[in-house]
């Protein structure tokens, strides 16, 4: 086929063979994981709406009070549980992000036996989808009145206790048994808050500040600070259950006046979830001109809702 020639034939040829590769393409690109990528990890995800192209999404932020008590069976007053609610509505924003092929790319293609279009750029485009929810995920979007799972104005923010060898809050600056302290401090503070319903289950702590744990080691013992956590935390210890402790890029500085800070949560879907309503998916290929063929990606997602907000915590100054 003569490309040198901008014939419709040629056109159509070319649109054709583009349009049969991208099916495969699409296919390859889906199943790719990005180790790197940590919200799916952290944040439950929900894409049941229904609709793909809902608007908004209006939930509930709830807290529960309330507490059994002795009663007699002559007795009126009743003890009460009750939930406080405030009602919250999430708008669901569209973003994009497609790749594309030049009529020479198509044309050295077809004419090369063997050879096809490759998936590198439809990866790219994947990858691109993936690091965008993260940031969203993780630290939300203000222009679009979104908060994210370390910066959510309605969980509670404490500073940790300032009694560190030279007075500071940092877990560098303090004792392994401290640190222990402040962590298992803010796990019982979720399970306290919650009336023992939620027990803390994850824990997110700065990238060198986890490292910095795993670095120590308990006197008399070969057990590293990070492994003696993991094992004799408030959930483990309760429970048998084992905790996730990650570090998080952002959380360096996403503390009150920009401090390091510690997130404590339940990861469950009662607690917080973020909508997915319109996962990334590439549209129908478009001819733009005579020499560009694009493939369209679109998505919609909304923010993270924290719906039971005494099931999370922020500590800062870790």
């Amino acid at each position: 086929m003569n490309f040198n020639m901008f014939t419709r034939d040629a056109q159509q040829s070319a649109y054709n063979f583009v349009v049969n590769q991208t099916s495969a393409i699409e296919t390859q690109v889906v199943k790719i994981q990005y180790p790197e990528v940590q919200y799916p990890d952290l944040v439950p995800v929900d894409t049941t709406t229904g609709n793909e192209w809902v608007k908004s999404i209006t939930y509930y932020s709830q807290d529960m009070v309330g507490a059994a008590d002795w009663f007699h069976h002559t007795a009126l007053d009743v003890p009460l549980a009750e939930l406080t609610r405030d009602k919250f509505e999430r708008g669901i924003e569209m973003a994009a992000i497609g790749y594309r092929y030049t009529l020479e790319e198509v044309a050295t293609a077809m004419n090369t036996p063997g050879l096809n279009l490759t998936a590198d750029k439809a990866v790219a485009c994947r990858r691109a989808y993936e690091e965008f929810v993260d940031n969203i995920a993780l630290r939300g979007a203000p222009a679009k009145n979104m908060q994210g799972l370390i910066n959510s104005t309605q969980v509670a923010a404490t500073t940790l206790p300032a009694d560190g060898a030279t007075g500071g809050t940092e877990f560098a600056d303090k004792t392994n048994e401290q640190v222990i302290r402040d962590i298992n401090s803010a796990m019982m503070g979720i399970a306290q808050g919650t009336n023992w319903l939620y027990y803390a289950d994850t824990v997110l702590l700065p990238p060198a500040v986890l490292l910095g744990l795993a670095g120590r080691v308990i006197q008399y013992t070969n057990v590293t600070l990070l492994e003696w956590i993991k094992q004799y935390n408030v959930l483990t210890v309760q429970t048998g259950a084992p905790i996730t402790l990650m570090g998080v890029r952002g959380l360096e500085t996403a503390g009150v006046g920009g401090i390091s800070r510690m997130v404590t949560y339940r990861r469950d879907p009662q607690v917080l979830k973020m909508w997915i309503p319109m996962a990334h998916h590439f549209l129908p290929v478009w001819q733009r001109g005579p020499l560009v063929f694009d493939v369209p990606g679109i998505f919609r997602l909304g923010g993270v809702e924290v719906r039971m907000p005494a099931a999370m915590r922020y500590s800062d100054g870790c």
